[in-house]
């Protein structure tokens, strides 16, 4: 029986077809490799990392009632996640994120979450109508929140009062969507996990490192950001504070999902009582696991 959920995990739970290859690649490549197919999307990726963590996340999203979206809740169920509030709908299919990657990195990626974007506010329904709160009395846990939802929506849930209580975790879904952030950027319990070039992305212009990005975010306004920047640094910063590690050096071999396991180990490991710096620590560490093929923990 699934307990009690710690966390909500709102925005894309879908399908992740990845290829990967060992060999470099260009465009036009066609070399050997290996394609799978595994359960996916911001929102599911956290999720699945708070899991073996020992933290049950609810999934607030959209699945379709087509034979992929039944084996996509059937494998949810299966790790033990809380699948009761997710909005099913006849009409929209399961979304499907697919992306190639080689050895020098991430080649190019499509993320097909219209459906997400289709289904708006009827994911948040559960926050509305006492399943998990009510605007009188508003879910004061914890938040992840997937750049994947609309501006539109981002801008709704930023001025909601379903979410005056909530710890809310950020994450975009990819450089291409950073700037739906900006709706995000000054909530007063939000923070902002980011890369590198989301943070330049969000400020309009480029950084030479975390600390700076984190610096410039908290002056436009964040209340707290975690920047990264690949294999050099990572800052954690709120107002007239900035902490900065170097994560551990491993060999890359798979990057679709290292933000989102690095925030959400991040994210448990302040739920399980570790201060600012273990808790990067402990972040930092579970990507480079993850990155490197390993199962981070």
């Amino acid at each position: 029986m699934i307990k009690q959920a710690d966390i909500l995990c709102i925005g894309s739970v879908l399908w992740d077809v990845i290829g990967r290859t060992a060999s470099h690649m260009r465009i036009g490549s066609d070399v050997p490799g290996r394609i799978t197919r595994l359960p996916g999307g911001v929102a599911m990726n956290i999720a699945m990392t708070l899991r073996r963590y020992g933290l049950t996340p609810a999934l607030l999203t959209v699945i379709g009632r087509d034979p992929e979206g039944e084996e996509l809740i059937a494998e949810a169920m299966r790790m033990g996640m809380d699948c009761g509030h997710i909005y099913r709908s006849d009409e929209l299919p399961t979304d499907v994120y697919m992306a190639i990657e080689g050895a020098n990195g991430l080649i190019a990626a499509v993320a097909d979450a219209h459906s997400l974007e289709k289904a708006g506010e009827k994911i948040l329904r559960p926050l509305q109508n006492g399943d998990l709160g009510t605007p009188d009395i508003p879910f004061d846990g914890p938040v992840a929140l997937d750049g994947n939802l609309t501006v539109e929506l981002l801008q709704s849930i930023a001025a909601s009062p379903l979410f005056a209580k909530a710890d809310l975790r950020v994450a975009p879904a990819s450089p291409g969507k950073a700037e739906r952030l900006l709706a995000l950027l000054d909530h007063a319990s939000a923070t902002l996990y980011v890369n590198l070039e989301e943070a330049g992305l969000l400020c309009q212009t480029r950084f030479e490192d975390s600390a700076s990005a984190a610096a410039a975010l908290i002056t436009r306004g964040a209340h707290r950001v975690l920047v990264t920047d690949g294999s050099k640094s990572a800052s954690e910063g709120v107002a007239g504070d900035i902490i900065t590690q170097t994560p551990p050096a491993v060999m890359v071999t798979r990057v679709t999902g290292a933000g989102d396991t690095f925030m959400a180990a991040h994210i448990a490991s302040e739920a399980q009582g570790l201060d600012r710096e273990a808790a990067l620590t402990r972040a930092l560490n579970a990507a480079a696991t993850y990155v490197s093929g390993e199962t981070p923990l």
